[in-house]
């Protein structure tokens, strides 16, 4: 089809509507946090529902939205009526939002005739153009075949190394206040935190409105933060809005593969382990220095404990607890130097901190000269 892309505009849907090959499908679904979509939903002509959630996810996997099996996937295209010469055209009803995970899942399993329509529903109504107020249903199954491409997936066993691959970049589309842990993830019970070297890049930055940003834009902020030759692996909370930033990667020509599990699954596996300080949450970072000043005097106090325990739930006082233990007082500084450095948790609060400090420490009565010792060396060398 003439125009036919991986973006196509909602004046090039209007023109090709009728073509006999073409399938629009809404891939709508509610942000994170939200339980539903806006009310009296209206729909694109010709649109069928794409159910990401349930027919185009694995529902009895442990994490959400994991990639389905190609047979699930096969079969669940085939009922859309979509075949092998079909050309297919998602949108949303919020713009750019769960579109290009349609998008990508189709070009996982070999289905190269794929576009997101820029601007979703938003730009279609705004434009002017007609909507319906159900989707199709009057159509034949169709001939759809899988054809399973591994380089568009990273699974959780191939993370780990490859955050230590200096010819691979993770970055995550999380929003900045998620990433660096100033704010909770909107999943009940997912701590927050980051995937070991991974960088930070919002879905939302690459957008302008309900549209991607123009090429040069994309390209500008694409060179920006990487290396060359780098492939890229997108992550986000459970990826969704990653695949709108391979949506612009792929368009502007970066070689670029999803972590299907993401940061609910990397988060969840990883739960009970302390890693590297750059991977530390504020709360872990928080306690390994409040445990840190409470031992200075070979003695934590329960007092001293109590407190720790009022500032962090009990599973990061554990976890950070037996880190703490493993680690020589070098090892402990370096730590807390290389977390705060990494993450800037404390570089416009160290007031804070240090208030939290002198809490922890007179939770017993007093401080004494091994805590004021411990206390005056964080001062100096975090330069407070």
């Amino acid at each position: 089809m003439d125009g036919f892309d991986t973006i196509v505009s909602v004046d090039w849907l209007k023109a090709n509507i009728n073509h006999d090959q073409l399938i629009v499908l809404d891939a709508s679904i509610p942000k994170v946090g939200s339980q539903s979509l806006k009310p009296n939903q209206k729909y694109i002509p010709k649109a069928r529902f794409f159910d990401i959630k349930n027919a185009f996810s694995d529902v009895k996997a442990t994490f959400p939205n994991t990639i389905p099996s190609e047979i699930q996937f096969e079969t669940e295209a085939q009922k859309l009526g979509i075949n092998n010469t079909s050309f297919i055209v998602v949108y949303d009803a919020l713009g750019i939002y769960s579109s290009p995970r349609a998008w990508w899942l189709f070009k996982t399993f070999g289905h190269n005739n794929v576009a997101v329509l820029d601007g979703g529903l938003p730009e279609w109504e705004a434009s002017g153009y007609a909507t319906e107020n159900k989707y199709e249903t009057d159509f034949k199954s169709g001939n759809f075949t899988t054809k399973y491409n591994p380089n568009n997936v990273v699974y959780f066993e191939s993370i780990e190394a490859i955050s230590k691959d200096p010819d691979f970049t993770i970055i995550d589309a999380r929003s900045n206040d998620r990433f660096t842990s100033k704010v909770k993830e909107p999943r009940a019970g997912l701590r927050s935190g980051t995937i070991p070297n991974s960088i930070n890049l919002p879905h939302d930055a690459i957008l302008e409105g309900y549209k991607l940003k123009s090429i040069d834009e994309l390209r500008l902020i694409f060179e920006t933060i990487l290396k060359q030759n780098q492939h890229i692996v997108f992550s986000c909370g459970s990826g969704i809005t990653a695949s709108v930033l391979s949506l612009a990667a792929t368009i502007i020509g970066y070689n670029n593969s999803v972590y299907d599990g993401s940061w609910t699954e990397y988060g969840t596996l990883k739960s009970s382990i302390m890693k590297q300080p750059n991977t530390w949450t504020k709360d872990e970072l928080l306690a390994y220095i409040l445990i840190f000043i409470a031992h200075s005097d070979l003695d934590e106090t329960k007092k001293e404990k109590n407190y720790i325990l009022s500032r962090v739930n009990k599973d990061v006082y554990n976890r950070v607890h037996e880190k703490f233990e493993e680690d020589n007082d070098y090892q402990s500084i370096q730590n807390i130097i290389e977390a705060v450095k990494t993450h800037d948790y404390y570089r416009n609060d160290f007031a804070d901190l240090f208030a939290d400090i002198k809490l922890m420490a007179f939770a017993d009565g007093e401080m004494d000269q091994m805590e004021k010792a411990a206390y005056n060396l964080l001062k100096k060398i975090l330069k407070a």
